[in-house]
């Protein structure tokens, strides 16, 4: 009989899909590394499960503890899937700007979920940063996760995303593009892919509001860069530990308009029904266009699930107040 020991053993191994409709204007062949397939529906299972388990061998938490986490919903729900199993208490801080779905989803998996706003600086203590860290400060045996500054999130991402991209080309991949938000996927992979062949391309997607381009390429943090957007789960307003600018060849950035758009097209055009940053990659490899040759092989990421964006993304009353439908 073949089957998990529980849900956890079901994490990673994720099919490499061939995009057709949309990248059709491009030389190179367009591989989708499709995450949807982890239990939580996203990418964040893989480094849920590596953090709890070196956070437990490390002594940081302890039996019945509470794990507590700052997320865009994602990790937190790879975490609630972990504690579920592990027996862990979970609590989630989320930004207000994050789908409904996504708390309720939380909340169904047992989660306690405190929402912030999003439009405060990182310092701020009602931001989601500062408000999980001070919950890990009150609440007795509980461990601050810390996702963006967490070096098990990289790791996770060297030993399992990587490797996989890498077999299921069978060496071939010329270039991964991928959204960047914590930075452990692109980091993890992107120094797992370059071990293996330093000529490999890592290309990360951001957003307008977002830091990461500018600071990659004059080493400049300007905060007048950062205002509040729309897409979710990519660009930051801080600069986490785990994004290393080395392993990056560049950034392209995408409006929140087009991240919306093609999210959509996606499920319309490829039969994906994806998350917010998916459109934002997929439009992010079109704008790359002119780096790609025949002979490439292109990988792309997609994070999450379309089921956590139905009253937003998929939405038309919702698309048509944001102006990202005619």
């Amino acid at each position: 009989m073949k089957y998990a020991e529980n849900i956890l053993g079901t994490i990673g191994n994720t099919p490499m899909v061939k995009m057709n409709a949309l990248t059709k204007e491009l030389p190179c062949l367009v591989l989708a590394k499709y995450e949807t397939f982890n239990p939580g529906n996203s990418v964040k299972d893989r480094m849920a499960l590596t953090m709890v388990e070196d956070a437990v061998a490390a002594g940081k938490l302890k039996p019945g503890g509470t794990i507590i986490e700052g997320t865009s919903g994602n990790t937190g729900m790879g975490l609630a899937l972990v504690a579920a199993v592990k027996g862990y208490k979970m609590i989630c801080v989320i930004s207000d700007k994050q789908s409904k779905e996504k708390v309720d989803i939380l909340k169904g998996m047992g989660s306690k979920v405190y929402v912030c706003p999003t439009d405060v600086a990182p310092e701020d203590p009602r931001s989601y940063y500062s408000t999980a860290k001070r919950l890990s400060e009150e609440i007795p045996n509980s461990w601050y996760v810390n996702q963006y500054d967490n070096p098990s999130n990289t790791k996770a991402h060297f030993q399992s995303t990587g490797p996989e991209i890498w077999d299921q080309t069978d060496g071939k991949v010329t270039h991964f593009v991928v959204g960047v938000g914590t930075g452990g996927t692109i980091s993890g992979v992107g120094a797992y892919l370059k071990s293996k062949n330093p000529n490999i391309k890592v290309w990360g997607v951001d957003t307008y509001g977002s830091v990461f381009k500018k600071y990659h390429e004059t080493g400049i943090f300007d905060k007048n860069e950062i205002y509040p957007y729309i897409t979710e789960g990519i660009g930051e307003d801080i600069l986490p530990e785990n994004v290393n600018f080395d392993i990056i060849d560049g950034f392209t950035k995408v409006t929140d308009k087009d991240a919306a758009v093609y999210t959509r097209r996606l499920a319309r055009e490829e039969g994906m029904f994806l998350g917010n940053s998916a459109g934002a990659a997929i439009k992010g490899v079109l704008q790359l266009k002119e780096h790609f040759s025949k002979d490439d092989v292109v990988v792309v990421l997609f994070h999450d699930h379309g089921s956590r964006y139905v009253g937003k993304i998929y939405n038309d009353d919702w698309m048509r107040k944001q102006g990202f439908l005619e």
